[in-house]
């Protein structure tokens, strides 16, 4: 959910255009595990000093298309208390997991 200071951005026609052409131009697919997307995500996450900031609110550049798995994976990532490349098994073991990832995150 937009925080207060952003609505005004995710509801301005420049946001609602580019977002469209941007899913248009990925297909609806999510681009790092290739599943139907959902959410269109800043690389560079959105502040108050830069929501005005069209090289980073409107940058193509600066968008990836992502199911909602790979973006919670994204923004939630570091709060993780797992290092990206470990995991845990079956019986609690960490354990190096290979990256095969092509994220832009």
């Amino acid at each position: 959910m937009a925080k207060p200071w952003a609505k005004p951005f995710y509801n301005s026609s420049a946001w609602k255009k580019c977002r469209a052409s941007y899913i248009k131009k990925v297909f609806g697919i999510c681009e790092h595990c290739g599943e139907p997307g959902y959410i269109l995500d800043h690389i560079e996450e959105l502040t108050p000093e830069n929501i005005t900031d069209p090289d980073i609110t409107l940058n193509h550049e600066n968008l990836q298309y992502l199911c909602l798995k790979c973006h919670n994976t994204k923004t939630f990532e570091k709060y993780s208390r797992v290092r990206e490349g470990f995991g845990f098994d079956e019986e609690g073991n960490l354990i190096q997991v290979p990256l095969v990832s092509t994220r832009k995150w």
